[in-house]
């Protein structure tokens, strides 16, 4: 009895899991149509719609996990799991901070290069923090990664900097997470328990002052603002179910379709300049991700070991 309860609530992971690849590719490319709904509230200032962005997701995760009895997640939580999720809430803060700034003054392709790399960064944070090992294909992987990076800084006479804080940011607030016993919505149910009031406070204080656009430009933009929250939220726990039912490597390829789109909308809609030295950079991010995903996808389907009797 027992069993049959564990099979029914555990789905088993499974590459042919047709549900679990929809849902994974429902995040994806909802997180890739990102650049879509922040251009919406061009008319409100960054520092702004992050501030509401931090409040409304915090105001609605309170709900779901209310109605998930998941709150005693928070509970058990000590002192150390509370400073761990204040470190990735200052850095998830930075990131969405930065990434609503570089959309909303078109730096769409930089923003989407930020992505492309994260996955080789937490494979470097891994060999410099955790000391893991790397197969010589990753290493291969953050090398063509590296020259990439370079020839984008010397074809454009700057260092993509949005690109590497983004994906820097990202690949710590990870490496964090991962040490913080929650399933993802207690998690960003916990960040939003730490960033709500500083979020709350600016709010306040920009409407008092007059500079705020929450009730300024009409019920669109309120519902805009408050629409942050669903917005930040659906793709988070979208991938949460994807992660119970088909395997992490298959993750790992579709989360590409994140940065493509949004390369995509640089290009296609916003019309950034693609001059030569930029699109051999990217070709060399992309040569890098091949590089990185058939290794990872190789040693996923790798049997396991058989141990010595």
């Amino acid at each position: 009895m027992s069993n049959h309860s564990t099979e029914r609530t555990t789905p088993v992971r499974s590459e042919l899991n047709r549900p679990g690849l929809f849902l994974g590719l429902g995040a994806y490319t909802l997180w890739g149509l990102f650049p879509a709904f922040w251009v919406l509230l061009a008319s409100a200032a960054p520092f702004e719609v992050l501030a509401h962005r931090i409040l409304w997701t915090a105001v609605l995760m309170s709900v779901v996990l209310l109605a998930m009895r998941g709150f005693r997640h928070l509970r058990g939580l000590g002192a150390r799991g509370w400073a761990a999720v204040t470190a990735a809430s200052v850095l998830i803060a930075v990131n969405w901070g930065l990434y609503i700034w570089g959309v909303s003054i078109g730096l769409v392709v930089e923003a989407a290069l930020g992505y492309y790399v994260s996955p080789l960064v937490s494979v470097l944070l891994g060999v410099l923090i955790l000391r893991e090992r790397l197969r010589p294909a990753q290493w291969v992987a953050l090398g063509v990664a590296t020259v990439a990076v370079v020839v984008i800084a010397v074809g454009g006479g700057a260092w993509p900097w949005l690109s590497l804080v983004l994906a820097f940011s990202f690949g710590f607030y990870g490496l964090i997470k991962a040490t913080v016993p929650l399933p993802p919505a207690a998690g960003l149910a916990a960040e939003g328990v730490v960033l709500v009031v500083p979020a709350a406070g600016v709010v306040l204080a920009l409407e008092l002052a007059g500079a705020g656009t929450f009730t300024a430009l009409g019920p669109g933009h309120l519902l805009l603002l408050v629409a942050t929250a669903p917005v930040t939220a659906l793709p988070l726990l979208l991938y949460g179910a994807s992660a119970r039912r088909i395997p992490l490597s298959t993750l790992g390829v579709l989360m590409y379709v994140n940065p493509t789109l949004q390369f995509l909308w640089g290009v296609l809609v916003v019309g950034q300049q693609m001059p030569p030295s930029r699109w051999a950079g990217f070709v060399l991010v992309w040569l890098a991700l091949v590089i990185f995903t058939v290794d990872l996808v190789r040693t996923a389907r790798r049997p396991a070991p058989v141990p010595a009797a």
